[in-house]
Protein backbone atom coordinates (compact mmCIF):
# COMPACT_ATOMS: atom_id res chain seq x y z
CA UNK A 1 0.00 0.00 0.00
CA UNK A 2 1.32 3.29 -0.96
CA UNK A 3 1.30 6.12 1.49
CA UNK A 4 2.63 9.60 2.04
CA UNK A 5 6.58 9.29 2.23
CA UNK A 6 9.07 12.20 3.68
CA UNK A 7 11.95 9.65 2.59
CA UNK A 8 14.64 12.17 -0.02
CA UNK A 9 12.62 15.30 1.58
CA UNK A 10 14.50 18.18 3.64
CA UNK A 11 12.50 20.82 5.00
CA UNK A 12 13.54 23.77 6.11
CA UNK A 13 11.21 26.41 8.13
CA UNK A 14 11.85 29.99 8.30
CA UNK A 15 9.33 32.05 10.32
CA UNK A 16 6.17 30.37 11.42
CA UNK A 17 2.67 31.73 13.57
CA UNK A 18 3.50 32.58 17.56
CA UNK A 19 3.94 29.32 19.18
CA UNK A 20 4.62 25.85 19.21
CA UNK A 21 3.11 24.79 15.48
CA UNK A 22 6.22 24.81 13.72
CA UNK A 23 7.92 22.85 15.56
CA UNK A 24 4.98 20.02 16.14
CA UNK A 25 4.57 19.76 12.44
CA UNK A 26 8.25 19.34 11.96
CA UNK A 27 8.33 16.37 14.26
CA UNK A 28 5.56 15.01 12.30
CA UNK A 29 7.13 15.18 9.26
CA UNK A 30 9.96 13.29 10.93
CA UNK A 31 8.32 10.38 11.28
CA UNK A 32 7.58 10.15 7.63
CA UNK A 33 11.28 10.07 7.09
CA UNK A 34 11.92 13.55 6.17
CA UNK A 35 14.59 15.39 7.48
CA UNK A 36 13.65 19.03 9.03
CA UNK A 37 16.12 22.43 9.90
CA UNK A 38 14.92 25.35 11.28
CA UNK A 39 16.04 29.21 10.51
CA UNK A 40 15.46 31.44 13.46
CA UNK A 41 15.71 35.20 13.07
CA UNK A 42 15.40 36.04 16.98
CA UNK A 43 15.09 34.49 20.46
CA UNK A 44 11.39 34.03 20.08
CA UNK A 45 11.84 32.09 17.02
CA UNK A 46 14.31 30.21 19.13
CA UNK A 47 11.59 29.91 21.82
CA UNK A 48 9.38 27.83 20.43
CA UNK A 49 11.65 25.50 18.42
CA UNK A 50 12.30 22.41 20.71
CA UNK A 51 15.47 20.79 18.88
CA UNK A 52 19.12 22.14 19.31
CA UNK A 53 20.34 20.23 16.45
CA UNK A 54 18.41 21.19 13.73
CA UNK A 55 18.61 24.81 14.66
CA UNK A 56 20.00 27.52 12.60
CA UNK A 57 20.24 30.86 14.08
CA UNK A 58 20.74 33.58 11.48
CA UNK A 59 22.37 36.58 12.90
CA UNK A 60 23.81 38.36 10.12
CA UNK A 61 21.66 41.45 8.20
CA UNK A 62 18.74 41.41 5.73
CA UNK A 63 21.56 42.45 3.33
CA UNK A 64 23.48 39.10 3.07
CA UNK A 65 20.32 36.35 4.04
CA UNK A 66 19.33 35.55 0.25
CA UNK A 67 23.40 34.50 -0.14
CA UNK A 68 23.25 32.60 3.09
CA UNK A 69 20.17 30.88 2.60
CA UNK A 70 21.67 29.85 -0.92
CA UNK A 71 24.21 28.47 1.16
CA UNK A 72 22.19 26.53 3.54
CA UNK A 73 19.83 25.16 0.44
CA UNK A 74 22.86 23.89 -1.08
CA UNK A 75 25.04 22.52 2.41
CA UNK A 76 21.69 20.87 3.75
CA UNK A 77 19.89 18.97 0.73
CA UNK A 78 16.89 21.42 0.99
CA UNK A 79 13.86 20.17 -0.86
CA UNK A 80 11.28 22.22 0.69
CA UNK A 81 10.72 25.69 2.61
CA UNK A 82 8.00 26.13 4.63
CA UNK A 83 7.26 29.71 5.76
CA UNK A 84 4.09 31.58 7.34
CA UNK A 85 3.45 34.87 4.97
CA UNK A 86 5.68 35.60 1.99
CA UNK A 87 6.00 39.18 1.92
CA UNK A 88 7.83 40.03 5.07
CA UNK A 89 11.71 40.63 3.69
CA UNK A 90 13.09 37.77 5.29
CA UNK A 91 10.47 35.03 3.31
CA UNK A 92 10.39 37.41 0.26
CA UNK A 93 14.36 36.96 -0.61
CA UNK A 94 14.12 33.50 0.71
CA UNK A 95 11.06 32.92 -2.19
CA UNK A 96 12.78 34.02 -4.82
CA UNK A 97 16.51 31.77 -4.00
CA UNK A 98 13.90 29.48 -3.46
CA UNK A 99 11.73 29.46 -6.45
CA UNK A 100 15.43 30.00 -8.87
CA UNK A 101 16.03 26.72 -6.76
CA UNK A 102 13.25 24.73 -7.76
CA UNK A 103 12.46 24.24 -4.55
CA UNK A 104 8.53 23.81 -3.01
CA UNK A 105 7.62 26.21 -1.17
CA UNK A 106 4.89 25.72 0.86
CA UNK A 107 2.88 28.49 2.66
CA UNK A 108 0.97 29.19 5.65
CA UNK A 109 -1.61 32.20 6.62
CA UNK A 110 -4.45 32.98 8.42
CA UNK A 111 -7.40 30.89 6.85
CA UNK A 112 -9.08 32.99 3.99
CA UNK A 113 -12.38 32.34 5.79
CA UNK A 114 -11.13 32.11 9.24
CA UNK A 115 -11.39 31.79 12.26
CA UNK A 116 -12.42 27.84 11.29
CA UNK A 117 -9.96 27.21 9.05
CA UNK A 118 -6.22 28.25 8.02
CA UNK A 119 -4.54 28.49 4.37
CA UNK A 120 -2.23 26.12 3.10
CA UNK A 121 -0.72 27.10 -0.33
CA UNK A 122 2.29 26.37 -2.45
CA UNK A 123 4.07 29.20 -3.96
CA UNK A 124 2.81 32.23 -2.65
CA UNK A 125 -0.45 33.71 -0.18
CA UNK A 126 -2.85 36.44 -0.93
CA UNK A 127 -2.11 38.49 -3.35
CA UNK A 128 0.36 35.89 -4.88
CA UNK A 129 -1.99 33.12 -4.33
CA UNK A 130 -3.07 30.90 -7.47
CA UNK A 131 -6.77 31.94 -6.31
CA UNK A 132 -6.19 35.14 -7.95
CA UNK A 133 -5.81 34.14 -11.30
CA UNK A 134 -8.87 31.53 -11.66
CA UNK A 135 -12.13 32.37 -13.15
CA UNK A 136 -15.21 31.39 -11.67
CA UNK A 137 -15.75 29.50 -15.29
CA UNK A 138 -12.57 27.38 -14.34
CA UNK A 139 -12.98 26.97 -10.69
CA UNK A 140 -16.98 25.38 -11.41
CA UNK A 141 -15.29 23.15 -14.24
CA UNK A 142 -13.84 21.48 -11.69
CA UNK A 143 -15.91 21.21 -9.26
CA UNK A 144 -18.24 19.45 -11.37
CA UNK A 145 -15.85 16.89 -12.10
CA UNK A 146 -15.67 15.91 -8.35
CA UNK A 147 -17.66 14.33 -5.43
CA UNK A 148 -17.84 16.60 -2.29
CA UNK A 149 -20.45 17.90 0.63
CA UNK A 150 -21.09 21.29 1.65
CA UNK A 151 -18.35 21.65 4.70
CA UNK A 152 -19.84 22.97 7.94
CA UNK A 153 -18.25 25.15 10.18
CA UNK A 154 -16.82 23.11 12.95
CA UNK A 155 -16.61 23.74 16.81
CA UNK A 156 -14.57 26.82 18.01
CA UNK A 157 -11.39 26.95 18.28
CA UNK A 158 -10.82 29.27 21.30
CA UNK A 159 -7.31 30.36 19.11
CA UNK A 160 -7.62 34.23 19.92
CA UNK A 161 -7.11 33.79 23.56
CA UNK A 162 -3.94 31.73 22.92
CA UNK A 163 -2.97 33.94 20.09
CA UNK A 164 -2.41 37.20 22.26
CA UNK A 165 -1.47 34.82 24.84
CA UNK A 166 1.94 33.31 22.02
CA UNK A 167 2.23 36.95 20.96
CA UNK A 168 3.03 38.58 23.84
CA UNK A 169 5.52 35.61 25.51
CA UNK A 170 6.96 35.70 21.50
CA UNK A 171 7.94 39.60 22.26
CA UNK A 172 9.34 38.96 25.60
CA UNK A 173 11.69 36.65 24.48
CA UNK A 174 12.71 39.47 21.48
CA UNK A 175 12.55 41.92 24.27
CA UNK A 176 14.80 40.28 26.62
CA UNK A 177 16.75 37.70 25.19
CA UNK A 178 17.79 38.78 21.62
CA UNK A 179 21.31 40.02 22.00
CA UNK A 180 22.38 37.14 20.06
CA UNK A 181 20.47 38.48 16.87
CA UNK A 182 21.03 42.36 16.92
CA UNK A 183 21.89 42.65 13.25
CA UNK A 184 18.52 41.46 12.00
CA UNK A 185 15.90 43.85 11.22
CA UNK A 186 12.02 43.47 12.57
CA UNK A 187 9.25 43.64 9.45
CA UNK A 188 7.62 45.80 12.18
CA UNK A 189 8.20 49.39 12.62
CA UNK A 190 7.16 49.63 16.28
CA UNK A 191 9.87 48.65 18.79
CA UNK A 192 9.68 45.41 20.84
CA UNK A 193 9.27 46.64 24.17
CA UNK A 194 6.35 48.87 22.80
CA UNK A 195 4.73 45.95 21.13
CA UNK A 196 5.11 43.70 24.10
CA UNK A 197 3.63 46.38 26.29
CA UNK A 198 0.60 46.25 23.93
CA UNK A 199 -0.08 43.01 24.13
CA UNK A 200 0.32 42.64 27.68
CA UNK A 201 -2.01 45.18 28.00
CA UNK A 202 -4.35 43.62 25.46
CA UNK A 203 -4.21 40.37 27.46
CA UNK A 204 -5.31 42.29 30.76
CA UNK A 205 -7.91 44.48 29.77
CA UNK A 206 -9.88 41.85 27.70
CA UNK A 207 -12.79 41.21 30.40
CA UNK A 208 -13.28 45.09 30.10
CA UNK A 209 -13.13 45.19 26.08
CA UNK A 210 -15.45 43.15 25.99
CA UNK A 211 -18.26 44.51 28.31
CA UNK A 212 -17.39 47.96 26.24
CA UNK A 213 -17.99 46.01 22.63
CA UNK A 214 -21.15 44.57 23.99
CA UNK A 215 -22.11 47.64 25.31
CA UNK A 216 -21.75 49.41 21.76
CA UNK A 217 -22.24 46.70 19.82
CA UNK A 218 -26.10 46.92 20.96
CA UNK A 219 -26.27 50.68 21.01
CA UNK A 220 -25.81 50.00 16.99
CA UNK A 221 -28.23 46.97 16.48
CA UNK A 222 -30.62 48.73 18.57
CA UNK A 223 -29.79 52.08 17.03
CA UNK A 224 -32.98 52.19 14.64
CA UNK A 225 -30.70 53.24 11.72
CA UNK A 226 -29.65 51.88 8.83
CA UNK A 227 -25.72 51.19 8.75
CA UNK A 228 -22.78 50.46 6.36
CA UNK A 229 -19.53 48.63 7.63
CA UNK A 230 -15.95 49.49 7.35
CA UNK A 231 -13.72 46.46 7.79
CA UNK A 232 -10.24 47.54 9.51
CA UNK A 233 -6.95 45.84 8.92
CA UNK A 234 -3.71 45.32 11.14
CA UNK A 235 -1.96 48.18 9.24
CA UNK A 236 1.50 45.55 9.48
CA UNK A 237 -0.44 43.40 8.13
CA UNK A 238 1.33 41.97 4.30
CA UNK A 239 -1.65 41.43 2.69
CA UNK A 240 -2.94 45.15 3.67
CA UNK A 241 0.95 46.60 3.13
CA UNK A 242 1.90 44.18 -0.36
CA UNK A 243 -1.60 44.11 -1.90
CA UNK A 244 -2.91 47.15 -2.11
CA UNK A 245 -1.99 51.08 -2.56
CA UNK A 246 -2.58 52.12 1.05
CA UNK A 247 -0.03 51.82 3.49
CA UNK A 248 -1.71 53.20 6.39
CA UNK A 249 -5.03 52.58 8.28
CA UNK A 250 -6.01 56.72 8.30
CA UNK A 251 -5.84 56.49 4.61
CA UNK A 252 -8.39 54.35 4.79
CA UNK A 253 -10.29 55.36 7.01
CA UNK A 254 -10.53 59.26 5.19
CA UNK A 255 -11.40 56.87 1.62
CA UNK A 256 -14.34 55.73 3.25
CA UNK A 257 -15.31 58.48 5.44
CA UNK A 258 -15.42 61.05 2.22
CA UNK A 259 -17.13 58.70 0.13
CA UNK A 260 -19.78 57.87 2.84
CA UNK A 261 -20.28 61.98 3.19
CA UNK A 262 -20.73 62.19 -0.01
CA UNK A 263 -23.08 59.23 -1.31
CA UNK A 264 -25.26 57.88 1.61
CA UNK A 265 -27.98 58.87 2.61
CA UNK A 266 -28.51 61.54 5.45
CA UNK A 267 -30.26 58.88 7.86
CA UNK A 268 -27.74 56.16 6.97
CA UNK A 269 -24.64 55.69 9.73
CA UNK A 270 -21.04 54.07 9.12
CA UNK A 271 -19.46 51.57 11.62
CA UNK A 272 -15.94 51.22 11.81
CA UNK A 273 -15.21 48.02 13.23
CA UNK A 274 -11.43 46.98 14.46
CA UNK A 275 -9.29 43.93 13.37
CA UNK A 276 -10.10 41.37 16.57
CA UNK A 277 -6.06 41.47 17.12
CA UNK A 278 -5.96 45.08 16.53
CA UNK A 279 -3.68 46.09 20.15
CA UNK A 280 -3.18 50.02 19.83
CA UNK A 281 -0.52 50.15 17.43
CA UNK A 282 -2.41 53.39 16.51
CA UNK A 283 -5.07 55.36 18.03
CA UNK A 284 -7.92 54.17 15.51
CA UNK A 285 -10.38 55.59 17.75
CA UNK A 286 -9.23 59.01 17.78
CA UNK A 287 -8.78 58.59 13.94
CA UNK A 288 -12.03 57.67 12.85
CA UNK A 289 -13.61 60.59 15.17
CA UNK A 290 -10.96 63.24 14.07
CA UNK A 291 -12.09 62.28 10.27
CA UNK A 292 -15.72 61.96 10.71
CA UNK A 293 -15.40 65.57 12.33
CA UNK A 294 -13.46 67.22 9.50
CA UNK A 295 -16.50 65.94 7.19
CA UNK A 296 -19.39 66.65 9.09
CA UNK A 297 -20.86 63.27 9.60
CA UNK A 298 -19.46 62.58 13.26
CA UNK A 299 -22.86 62.16 14.41
CA UNK A 300 -23.50 59.15 12.31
CA UNK A 301 -19.97 57.22 12.38
CA UNK A 302 -19.19 54.82 15.14
CA UNK A 303 -16.01 52.60 16.09
CA UNK A 304 -15.82 49.11 17.30
CA UNK A 305 -13.20 47.71 19.05
CA UNK A 306 -13.01 44.56 17.34
CA UNK A 307 -15.14 40.81 18.65
CA UNK A 308 -16.97 38.87 16.10
CA UNK A 309 -18.61 40.38 13.07
CA UNK A 310 -21.45 38.05 12.46
CA UNK A 311 -23.82 40.20 14.68
CA UNK A 312 -22.85 43.43 12.74
CA UNK A 313 -23.65 41.80 9.53
CA UNK A 314 -27.12 40.60 10.49
CA UNK A 315 -28.31 44.45 10.27
CA UNK A 316 -25.48 45.69 7.31
CA UNK A 317 -26.79 47.50 4.67
CA UNK A 318 -22.84 46.81 2.99
CA UNK A 319 -19.26 46.79 3.79
CA UNK A 320 -16.16 48.28 2.66
CA UNK A 321 -12.29 47.02 2.98
CA UNK A 322 -8.96 46.91 1.48
CA UNK A 323 -8.49 43.14 0.99
CA UNK A 324 -9.77 41.69 4.72
CA UNK A 325 -10.59 37.98 4.53
CA UNK A 326 -13.61 39.38 6.67
CA UNK A 327 -14.67 40.45 3.30
CA UNK A 328 -16.18 36.56 2.39
CA UNK A 329 -18.32 36.98 5.28
CA UNK A 330 -19.84 39.52 3.82
CA UNK A 331 -20.22 37.96 0.82
CA UNK A 332 -21.47 34.68 2.47
CA UNK A 333 -24.53 36.75 3.61
CA UNK A 334 -25.24 38.05 -0.25
CA UNK A 335 -24.43 41.77 1.10
CA UNK A 336 -22.93 44.37 -1.41
CA UNK A 337 -18.99 44.69 -0.83
CA UNK A 338 -16.34 47.32 -2.14
CA UNK A 339 -12.72 46.06 -2.03
CA UNK A 340 -10.19 49.23 -1.88
CA UNK A 341 -7.37 46.13 -2.99
CA UNK A 342 -5.73 42.88 -4.37
CA UNK A 343 -7.96 40.09 -2.80
CA UNK A 344 -8.40 36.63 -3.86
CA UNK A 345 -12.33 37.23 -3.65
CA UNK A 346 -12.50 40.62 -5.67
CA UNK A 347 -13.88 38.70 -8.80
CA UNK A 348 -15.99 40.55 -10.82
CA UNK A 349 -18.72 38.46 -10.01
CA UNK A 350 -18.56 39.29 -6.18
CA UNK A 351 -17.89 42.50 -5.28
CA UNK A 352 -18.48 46.10 -6.24
CA UNK A 353 -16.82 47.88 -8.86
CA UNK A 354 -18.91 51.61 -7.96
CA UNK A 355 -16.84 54.62 -6.95
CA UNK A 356 -17.27 54.71 -2.74
CA UNK A 357 -19.90 57.94 -3.32
CA UNK A 358 -22.43 56.24 -5.55
CA UNK A 359 -21.39 52.41 -3.62
CA UNK A 360 -22.88 53.82 -0.45
CA UNK A 361 -25.64 55.50 -2.38
CA UNK A 362 -27.37 52.16 -4.01
CA UNK A 363 -24.63 49.29 -3.25
CA UNK A 364 -24.85 46.77 -6.21
CA UNK A 365 -25.27 43.02 -4.97
CA UNK A 366 -23.05 40.10 -5.45
CA UNK A 367 -23.82 37.03 -7.18
CA UNK A 368 -24.58 34.56 -4.41
CA UNK A 369 -24.18 31.52 -6.07
CA UNK A 370 -21.15 32.63 -7.90
CA UNK A 371 -19.36 33.66 -4.31
CA UNK A 372 -20.98 29.70 -2.90
CA UNK A 373 -19.16 27.92 -5.37
CA UNK A 374 -15.98 29.64 -4.83
CA UNK A 375 -16.02 29.26 -1.46
CA UNK A 376 -16.80 25.47 -2.37
CA UNK A 377 -13.55 25.34 -4.35
CA UNK A 378 -11.64 26.79 -1.41
CA UNK A 379 -13.09 24.70 1.04
CA UNK A 380 -11.66 21.47 -1.13
CA UNK A 381 -8.65 23.09 -2.41
CA UNK A 382 -6.56 25.74 0.57
CA UNK A 383 -8.97 25.68 3.38
CA UNK A 384 -7.95 23.36 6.09
CA UNK A 385 -9.78 22.60 9.48
CA UNK A 386 -7.88 23.80 12.89
CA UNK A 387 -6.29 26.69 14.05
CA UNK A 388 -2.03 27.56 14.74
CA UNK A 389 -2.74 28.55 18.37
CA UNK A 390 -5.02 26.09 20.52
CA UNK A 391 -3.79 22.68 20.95
CA UNK A 392 -7.05 21.58 19.88
CA UNK A 393 -7.00 23.91 17.02
CA UNK A 394 -3.48 22.25 15.87
CA UNK A 395 -4.26 18.35 16.19
CA UNK A 396 -6.85 18.87 14.02
CA UNK A 397 -5.20 20.70 11.57
CA UNK A 398 -2.28 18.24 11.70
CA UNK A 399 -4.99 15.86 10.72
CA UNK A 400 -4.54 16.92 7.08
CA UNK A 401 -1.79 19.27 6.53
CA UNK A 402 1.25 16.83 6.62
CA UNK A 403 -0.23 14.49 3.81
CA UNK A 404 -1.19 17.76 1.58
CA UNK A 405 2.47 18.69 2.01
CA UNK A 406 3.60 15.53 1.15
CA UNK A 407 1.58 15.35 -2.19
CA UNK A 408 2.74 15.84 -5.71
CA UNK A 409 0.36 18.05 -6.23
CA UNK A 410 -0.36 21.52 -4.54
CA UNK A 411 -4.16 21.44 -3.39
CA UNK A 412 -5.57 23.15 -6.83
CA UNK A 413 -3.50 20.73 -8.72
CA UNK A 414 -4.90 17.89 -6.56
CA UNK A 415 -8.15 18.30 -6.56
CA UNK A 416 -8.10 19.28 -10.71
CA UNK A 417 -5.78 15.93 -10.59
CA UNK A 418 -8.39 13.86 -8.69
CA UNK A 419 -5.28 13.23 -6.61
CA UNK A 420 -7.20 15.13 -3.33
CA UNK A 421 -6.46 12.82 -0.13
CA UNK A 422 -9.86 12.90 1.45
CA UNK A 423 -10.56 14.71 4.56
CA UNK A 424 -12.94 14.10 7.58
CA UNK A 425 -16.75 15.72 7.11
CA UNK A 426 -16.91 18.39 9.59
CA UNK A 427 -19.93 19.55 11.55
CA UNK A 428 -20.37 22.34 13.62
CA UNK A 429 -20.91 21.24 17.45
CA UNK A 430 -20.73 24.92 19.41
Amino acid sequence: MEYPSGKSRSFLFLQGPHGPFFHILARMLRVTGAQTWRVGFNAGDRAFWRGRADYIPYTGSLDDWPATFETLIAQKGITDIVLYGDTRPIHAGAVAVARAAGLRIHVFEEGYLRPYWVTYERGGANGHSALMHTSLAELRHILANTDHDTAEAPAHWGDMRHHVFYGALYHWFVMFRNRAYRNVRRHRELPVAVEFGLYLKRLLLMPLHRIERRIVTMRIRHGGFPYHLALLQLEHDSSFQSHSSLSTMPEFIELVIRGFALGAAPHHHLVFKAHPLEIGRRNLRAEVARIAAEYGVAGRVHYLRGGKLAQLLDHARSAVTVNSTAGQQVLWRGLPLKVLGAAIYAKPEFVSSQPLPEFFARPARPDRQAYRDFRQYMLETSQIPGGYYSARGRRMLLRNVVDMMLAQHDPYQALAAGTAPPRPHLRATG
